[in-house]
């Protein structure tokens, strides 16, 4: 079946807001597109969105497809699907991306179903290239990386039996970047008529609240893991933190021994973050974790174990026990700063 060599990105919006993992997929489609030698098309649907469209060029979008309609204002999956679904039986694009948010995760495998496409969750990375499977040769193929078995693995997904390729990828995951030279708008608008099966779910109130931690624009983390041992020990990674002027954070196991809130989780299933300096203390460094913080520009790992994986990775490493090297690096810091 022929596709047409493209990458599409899902733009999601509420209330007029993008949400950052669009452009960071926008920034991300850019680079597979040159990969590929094709363009990249974004699709924005929504209200009055049209101001949103001019915005995806400044991240890559070659093309803006805009459905703009009030029926459209707020996120519900069947008319959303419902456009995706016919967009892409008519149009077959090579690749298409979304965001592994609430929204995405809804509407990214009702699309795949749909257009009997191959759909790869939470990717950690996502590459061009050729490939031989069975003997048969697959060019510019995309590549779906992500952990696997509990994150014991790294496994690289292909779906090369169809002709479109889709992904979901977390916010934070790729890096969002302001091209130099954005393209040309080319903006196109398309008609969207409602249909009686759109209004089989219908939005009475909706009620949001935005998370009060914002461990993305944090340029300091502190990190502890459940090698601290106890809820006591983990204060010592609270007063590390507010010493340097830092924000907390834990690891999944941490999360889980109940040292630290969810909504300040680092790894393959919390916040992918990239600040100029994370220091772990007491994570081993599973792989799921390194996922969520590895692009940091510098790491300090503090463990009692001198293999654990965290080391490999680190820009510096003490081995030793927490309890006494964190009232150190205290005293020193207060100390520098007198």
């Amino acid at each position: 079946m022929e596709f047409k060599n493209e990458v599409w990105v899902f733009i999601e919006q509420r209330d007029g807001k993008v949400a950052d993992v669009s452009f960071e997929l926008l920034s991300k489609a850019h680079k597979l597109s040159e990969a590929m030698s094709g363009k990249v098309k974004a699709i924005v649907i929504g209200n009055n969105v049209k101001g949103i469209a001019s915005e995806t060029f400044k991240y890559g979008a070659d093309e803006t497809l805009v459905y703009d309609h009030s029926e459209l204002k707020h996120y519900r999956t069947l008319p959303y699907s419902r456009i995706l679904n016919n967009l892409i039986k008519e149009n077959i694009p090579r690749i298409v991306l979304f965001g592994a948010t609430v929204i995405g995760r809804d509407l990214a495998p009702r699309v795949a179903s749909h257009t009997k496409s191959g759909l790869t969750a939470d990717c950690t990375d996502l590459q061009i290239e050729d490939v031989t499977y069975l003997k048969n040769e697959y060019p510019k193929l995309l590549l779906q990386i992500r952990p696997a078995f509990g994150g014991n693995i790294i496994a690289t997904i292909i779906t090369p039996d169809v002709p479109t390729q889709m992904a979901t990828v977390r916010e934070g995951v790729m890096e969002k970047h302001i091209l130099d030279k954005p393209n040309k708008e080319k903006i196109i608008v398309a008609d969207f008529k409602p249909e009686p099966i759109d209004f089989l779910v219908n939005i009475i109130e909706q009620h949001r609240e935005e998370s009060k931690v914002n461990l993305k624009a944090a340029p300091i983390i502190v990190a502890g893991g459940y090698g601290l041992g106890t809820k006591d020990n983990f204060k010592l990674i609270e007063e590390l933190a507010l010493t340097i002027g830092g924000e907390v954070a834990g690891s999944r196991a941490a999360v889980d021994a109940g040292f630290i809130s969810p909504d300040r989780q680092v790894g393959q299933t919390g916040v992918t973050v990239r600040p100029k300096l994370y220091i772990a203390v007491g994570i081993s460094g599973a792989i799921q974790h390194r996922a969520g913080m590895q692009e940091a520009a510098k790491i300090i790992a503090i463990n009692t174990d001198p293999d654990a994986p965290i080391f490999g990775i680190s820009s510096y490493g003490i081995v030793g026990d927490a309890t006494e090297i964190i009232p150190a690096l205290i005293e020193a810091y207060k100390n520098k700063l007198k």
